[in-house]
């Protein structure tokens, strides 16, 4: 067994569409980034890179690469699991937390755990989301921005 852990953080910035776990979520302002900025899955694509040893998603995905500008990062999530196929390795589960003052999460949090099941080609309880809020602490608290830990447990296919 193989356990990873990823982060990743955006700022909130006007004009751009929320998009959490490949769900787009109505609200005011959306993440800054070149991709579609899905801290979510960039968190969770680090944990299961970090897992099998691949390095992060800034060596797969730079944002110096025209070719992700804008793109699904569900579609990068694929990239990433055919990668651990190769490696000869398979999702056991996956656990994630959101840190966001706002918009609420928990309404949406069922179709995320259904993307990015499906898009690990686990079953769905093989994959938590949670979400929570600062307190009104820190650049997440403040609503400057939204960030998320993954942490993924990585089994060896036998």
């Amino acid at each position: 067994m193989r356990i990873g852990h990823g982060y990743d953080v955006h700022r909130l910035a006007e004009g751009r569409r929320l998009i959490l776990g490949g769900v787009e979520i109505p609200w005011e302002k959306g993440l800054l980034g070149h991709s579609d900025a899905d801290v979510l899955v960039h968190a969770v694509m680090d944990a299961l890179l970090g897992a099998a040893g691949l390095g992060d998603i800034g060596g797969f995905f730079p944002d110096s690469d025209p070719a992700f500008a804008g793109v699904s990062s569900l579609l990068l999530l694929d990239r990433v699991m055919e990668r651990l196929a190769a490696a000869g390795l398979r999702v056991g589960n996956v656990d994630a937390t959101i840190l966001a003052q706002q918009p609420r999460m928990a309404p949406h949090i069922p179709r995320m755990r259904e993307n990015l099941a499906a898009h690990m080609g686990v079953d769905p309880a093989r994959v938590n989301i949670k979400a929570t809020t600062e307190e009104g602490l820190g650049f997440t608290g403040t609503g400057e921005g939204i960030a998320a830990h993954g942490v993924c447990l990585l089994e060896e296919c036998g």
